[in-house]
């Protein structure tokens, strides 16, 4: 017990109260002090607790104030404060009387006595240690424990029982009984907390039962808190089963959470500090939920004496943004508090940007020398502690000034003309902005400067600012500047500007920073003034010169007339040169002939404008040929020639022709040029050629183009020289396709018209085009029209020529797909019936092979695969174009070695190689029957550039119906097959080289045998004649004989032959089968001279000298006079056999009319001899021996002559197309054996020489050894056409 008047240590005992009290008193001091006010506290101990409220009533009843005088004090007031009950002898249980509470120092520690019932009104008590030595209760203030206002403590506890749904519902009986009795349980053993005031049930929860409830109270302590927990069980009854173990409480509000930096940034380090008011056992943090274990981006520092947990987290990502508990668990027996705190952060990417990605800055520009240029990098938040920084790297080091200006830094950069020198004008500096948060978050972007400088230009022409149309001349472009991206090239014409769009005329070299424009042949769309401008990024530079065109007639657009002609002496002959009357301009034109030059008249001839000189010559002491020419002089002294007028001058012959077209002797030529007044140019290309017969100028030859295929040839010269040639390509292609289908009559009837159309694709394949489908199918299309089967003979007759127009289709197809440019990275399949046109374009990194098959409609085949190890050698949008051709390749110039077997197929690359490149094509056979393939490309360079087929570089691989041909180049490829020997042509190889065999052993023992007897059987005249004759006709078919074989032989093996080889064995063989039949003829005419001029007689000299001429000089002359004819025309021999040819020439006649005319001749005699013989006429004065000689004359021509007759007559036979193989087989036989049969029917058959013979006494065993030899036959024999 308690009272305010002082402090009592010793306890009363017996009930002696007052006279403690006295004792008390003697002890005080007295102070000479002023009087001050004390409070006293003292504790007075009752054994009996009786005596309480006596005493309480006594100290409420004594008069106050008391003065004690000896102390000099004055007791003003008296109060029982502290009541103490002693529970245990360790312990008490005291109350706070009224108005009185216990000190706000000790509300934490004080502990509520064990309360043994729900009585609320009962007084709480506090257990205290004893003995006690306070503090006791003071007078009850806001500061005291249990005052001030209420906290509200979440709380819950589990019940053991199965969760009920009534209990989610507030208003359901069970809900209602549970929240009573807890709510009496909680209130029961709460309400002795400090402050307490209520405990409510605000609801349950699955999971057992959890009962969560509300606790209103003062500050209570962990450890009172765990107290009372642990007696609300006794305030149940046992049906709830509550665990007492578990109280919770979550205490959300009394946690400093703190968050640095306030603004987070990507890549900074953050600090997140939890602390709290109280110990804890354990600190645990979550993200999203999730515990946050320590790594290398999180570390925690957890310390309980400071009561903080620390969580730091590096290199912070947005990733890491969201919400961030700790959570601080104190746990005990009774009770468990979890501290909980969360707080949300949000990571921002720090988003530097630079005022400029990357800028062009011109160092020698005015306005960059006289301001600053200015880079800055910013952010999307100011900041206090930002650092920055900038970085400088390039071969340019043009540094600047770092200002910082809010949230911003700028820098100033010191631009010197001097720092940028030309050669490194597009050389790029970086610079580098480098921002810090302070906090770890750094960020840096850079600004990628490239420094330019305006280039200085300079311009110079070849021409000195003038040309003449037709001339060349180019004009170049110098750039102090080398690191050019591009340039490019305008001609300004008035307010027309035009852009030159030629690949071929532009040359630039990137190594002296120069362009050349070269233009061939000036045209009036080529003046103007020339502006030529370098291209570095968006930076400009240029220069100018201006070029004008001067007029001059081109050489092609001056008519001459006449084009070749013949002159008399001393007669005057008009000499012209005309040019289009719409072309006219102050020209000074001379003629000039033999180098001496006259001057002209003029004349306009309806659309043309003529220019003439009458020339005279004089000089006529000889026939002679020269040329005249007309030369066109502009005002700056450029001139032009015409094309040369031939001249031929003819004195003392006698005129045969005379007309207005010119003169000439009888079969001399005139040519003159193609007029047409229709046409605005008043002339055409071409020319027309007479010939003089009888007297008239026959027209020979008409090679006149027609007036659109004129106007397209002159349209296609312009455009391929225009500045806008790649532009205008399309519209003319368009047009040339319509235009070809309509002359389409005209090409097919006029070799000059077609040959025009293939110049014009030749000259419009150098320009580059645009892979569009409708400008490649144009030009295909047109390509396809002039090689249809309507063309066939118009293609003949250009061959025939051997000009070089098939080969040069061919090429211009090859030019034009080679320069095809793709159009969105690809190259179109294009079809024009007989073409076909497909490619691709090489891609970066391509991995696949190039494999394109094509079907022509004769369902013909052909495959072309390149390889991917091929393909990725080339470079990035290279293009490989392929063009398969059904028709082309029969039109080309055939060879001699075998036949085109296959289609054509042209495969070109627009990658420029040197090294090999493999190719592999499969063909299939269009004629099956043909054999011994060869995988062959056209050679544009043999033959006189006239083209022919070449093996080199490819292989064949013969597959069934297919050839596999690897190549290891690129160009256009076919398949070359020879004839199959072993079909029906094979019995008739057998009969002529079994019988070659024979007949020269019949020769070679013919000549033997008139060697031995020849002293027994040329005892008289005509004998001797005879077998001079058998001798010679022996000696020529056995030299004939053995030409053949040989050449036949070489032929058959597919061996190749030289030209001239095939010329000389042609020859050869020609007149020693000449030799046969004349031969046959003296013999002929020896038996008639003997019967019918009977009376005459002529020396065996003479007699010998004539049939000598006649035997080989009349062959000589007739072999000579063949080749000389037929060899400058290229048609002495045939294409594929070393024989006269036929087809083109008709050289054979050259033998088969002699020989005829031979036979028919000897037939003749022979009828003359026998009748003559049977009927011998009076005076008839030969000899016994000579009648014997001439009846074996006349056995001999009576049996050989229809033998000879009747095989070359079977072989006229086998020139007609589709004759009988029985004639072929006959002629073969019958030709094979003429040896033989001069053998049997002209030596052995001979009576003289069997007697002969046997005088000699000999005997001769003959074998035959049999030689492989060739005769003549259907395909290769002397006497057929191919």
């Amino acid at each position: 017990m308690g009272w305010e008047v002082g402090e009592i240590d010793n306890i009363l005992g017996q009930e002696s109260f007052y006279p403690e009290m006295q004792r008390q008193k003697r002890n005080m001091l007295i102070l000479d002090l002023p009087l001050p006010e004390y409070t006293v506290e003292i504790e007075v101990s009752l054994q009996d607790s009786s005596y309480l409220d006596p005493i309480r009533d006594y100290f409420k009843n004594i008069n106050l104030p008391i003065n004690i005088s000896n102390v000099q004090t004055t007791v003003s007031n008296i109060s029982t404060t502290t009541v103490c009950q002693s529970s245990d002898g360790n312990s008490s249980c005291c109350f706070c009387e009224n108005g009185y509470a216990w000190p706000s120092t000790v509300c934490s520690d004080v502990m509520p006595c064990p309360s043994p019932c729900l009585e609320s009104a009962l007084p709480c008590g506090y257990m205290q240690k004893m003995p006690f030595y306070g503090p006791y209760c003071e007078p009850q203030t806001e500061e005291s424990c249990g005052m001030g206002e209420p906290i509200v403590m979440n709380m819950s506890v589990r019940l053991d029982a199965d969760f009920q749904d009534d209990l989610k519902d507030s208003s359901s009986v069970l809900y209602q009984k549970y929240k009573v009795d807890l709510e009496k349980a909680f209130n029961a053993s709460y309400r002795c907390l400090p402050g307490f005031v209520s405990a409510t049930v605000t609801g349950f929860s699955p999971g057992s039962v959890f009962v969560n409830y509300e606790v209103r109270t003062g500050a209570a302590s962990f450890t009172q808190l765990g107290h009372s927990n642990r007696g609300v069980p006794q305030f149940l009854d046992s049906s709830y089963h509550l665990n007492p173990f578990s109280f919770t409480r979550v205490i959300t509000n009394q946690t400093n959470f703190i968050v640095k930096p306030s603004n987070i940034f990507e890549g900074d380090t953050v600090r997140l500090t939890c602390e709290i008011n109280s110990t804890f056992t354990n600190a645990t943090w979550y993200h999203f939920g999730q515990t946050i274990s320590t790594s290398s981006q999180y570390s925690i520092e957890t310390v309980l004496a400071t009561r903080r947990s620390i969580l730091k987290i590096t290199n912070v990502t947005t990733k890491d943004s969201g919400s961030y508990s700790c959570v601080f668990i104190m746990s005990s027996p009774y009770h468990t508090e979890i501290y909980n705190a969360t707080e949300t952060i949000s990571v921002f990417p720090l988003n530097v940007t630079p005022n400029f990605e990357d800028i062009d800055v011109t160092c020698n520009s005015p306005e960059v020398q006289a301001k600053p240029f200015l880079l800055s990098c910013c952010i999307d938040r100011h900041l206090q502690s930002l650092k920055i920084s900038w970085k400088v790297k390039g071969t340019i080091n043009i540094t600047g000034t770092s200002i910082l200006s809010g949230n911003c830094t700028e820098y100033l950069l010191n631009v010197n003309e001097s720092l940028c020198p030309p050669e490194k004008s597009g050389a790029v500096t970086t610079y580098t902005c480098e921002l810090e948060t302070g906090h770890g978050a750094r960020r840096t972007r850079s600004i990628e400067v490239t420094y330019l400088r305006k280039a200085h230009i300079t311009i110079s022409s070849s021409t000195n600012s003038t040309v003449s149309e037709g001339f060349g001349f180019n004009v170049t472009c110098k750039s102090d500047v080398s690191n050019y991206d591009s340039i490019s090239w305008k001609i300004q014409s008035g307010s027309d500007t035009k852009t030159v769009d030629c690949v071929t005329c532009i040359k630039n070299s990137k190594y002296s920073a120069t362009s050349v424009l070269t233009v061939m042949s000036a045209s009036e769309d080529w003046r103007g003034t020339y502006i030529c401008t370098f291209s570095q990024k968006n930076l400009d530079s240029s220069a100018n010169v201006t070029i004008e065109v001067i007029s001059l007639p081109l050489k092609q657009n001056i008519l001459i007339d006449p084009i070749a002609t013949s002159i008399e002496c001393q007669v005057p002959h008009t000499l012209e040169c005309c040019i289009s009357a719409k072309t006219v301009r102050d020209y000074r034109v001379t003629f000039f002939v033999q180098q001496n030059e006259f001057q002209v008249e003029k004349r306009k001839k309806d659309n043309l404008f003529c220019y003439m000189y009458n020339h005279t010559e004089k000089e006529c002491n000889k026939e002679k040929q020269f040329e005249a020419y007309c030369r066109f002089v502009n005002r700056i002294d450029q001139r032009v020639d015409s094309e040369h007028i031939k001249l031929h001058l003819i004195p003392d012959k006698k005129i045969s022709c005379s007309d207005k077209l010119g003169i000439g002797t009888e079969g001399a030529i005139l040519i003159k040029p193609c007029c047409d007044v229709k046409n605005p140019n008043g002339f055409t290309r071409g020319n027309t050629t007479y010939h003089c017969i009888k007297s008239s100028w026959k027209v020979a030859r008409n090679d006149c183009l027609s007036g659109p295929i004129n106007d397209l040839l002159s349209n296609a010269e312009s455009l391929v020289n225009s500045p806008e040639a790649k532009a205008q390509l399309p519209s003319y292609l368009a047009q040339l396709k319509e235009q070809t289908k309509q002359e389409l009559t005209t090409i097919n009837n006029s070799s000059a018209n077609l040959g025009a159309i293939v110049n014009i694709l030749d000259i419009v394949s150098s320009i580059p085009a645009e892979a569009e489908e409708v400008t490649m199918k144009n030009f295909l299309s047109t390509v396809d029209l002039i090689v249809n089967d309507s063309t066939t003979e118009a293609w003949e007759d250009l061959n025939k020529e051997k000009t070089r127009q098939s080969s040069l289709l061919l090429q211009s197809v090859e030019n034009f797909s080679l320069r095809l440019q793709p159009v969105n990275n690809t190259i179109p399949s294009v079809s024009a019936n007989t073409i076909h046109l497909q490619g691709i374009v090489v891609k970066e990194n391509d991995n696949t092979n190039y494999n394109k098959d094509f079907l022509s409609r004769e369902n013909l085949t052909v495959k072309v695969v390149i390889g991917e190890n091929e393909i990725q050698t080339l470079t990035q949008n290279s293009t490989i174009v392929s063009v398969m051709y059904s028709r082309l390749g029969n039109i080309l110039p055939q060879s001699t070695f075998g036949y085109v077997n296959g289609l054509l197929i042209t495969t070109t690359l627009s990658s420029n190689r040197s090294q090999k490149f493999d190719v592999n094509m499969t063909f299939a056979k269009k004629d099956l029957s043909l054999t011994m393939p060869q995988c062959v490309f056209w050679n544009f360079t043999l033959n006189n550039h006239r083209g022919d087929w070449d093996t080199r570089g490819c292989t064949p691989t013969e597959l069934g119906n297919y050839v596999l041909c690897s190549c290891n180049h690129l160009t256009s490829f076919s398949i070359l097959m020879s004839p199959d020997g072993s079909s029906e042509l094979i019995f008739e190889d057998y009969i002529s080289y079994i019988g070659l065999g024979i007949s020269i052993l019949s020769l070679v023992v013919c000549i033997i045998i008139e060697s031995l007897v020849w002293k027994y059987v040329t005892n008289n005249t005509t004998s001797y004649m005879r077998h001079v004759c058998i001798l010679n006709i022996a000696t020529s078919l056995l030299i004939a004989d053995v030409w053949f074989i040989v050449t036949a032989s070489i032929t058959d093996q597919n061996q190749q032959m030289s030209r001239d080889i095939c010329v000389m064995a042609t020859f050869f063989i020609h007149f020693f089968y000449l030799c046969v039949f004349f031969w046959m003829l003296s013999l002929g005419l020896i038996l008639f001279y003997r019967l019918v001029f009977i009376l005459h007689n002529t020396s065996k000299t003479t007699q010998k000298a004539v049939a000598f001429c006649l035997g080989y000089v009349c062959p000589f002359v007739i072999a000579v006079t063949t080749i000389a004819v037929t060899l400058p025309k290229n048609s002495y021999t045939r294409k594929d056999v070393c024989w006269l040819n036929w087809k083109d020439s008709k050289a054979l006649l050259a033998f088969v009319i002699p020989a005829l005319i031979i036979v028919a001749t000897n037939l003749f005699i022979a009828a003359v001899v026998i009748i003559k013989i049977l009927r011998p006429t009076i005076g008839d004065r030969s000899s016994g021996q000579e009648r014997k000689s001439l009846f074996q004359i006349g056995k001999s021509v009576a049996i050989l002559t229809p033998l000879l007759g009747l095989t070359w007559g079977f072989g006229l036979a086998t020139i007609i197309k589709n004759s009988h193989r029985a004639f072929h087989i006959l002629f073969s036989l019958l030709n094979a054996l003429q040896g033989l049969f001069i053998l049997v029917f002209g030596t052995l058959w001979d009576k003289k020489i069997q007697e002969a013979l046997l005088k000699r006494n000999s005997s001769s065993k003959w074998s035959s050894q049999q030689s492989k030899v060739r005769t003549l036959t259907y395909e290769r024999v002397p006497v057929t056409a191919a």
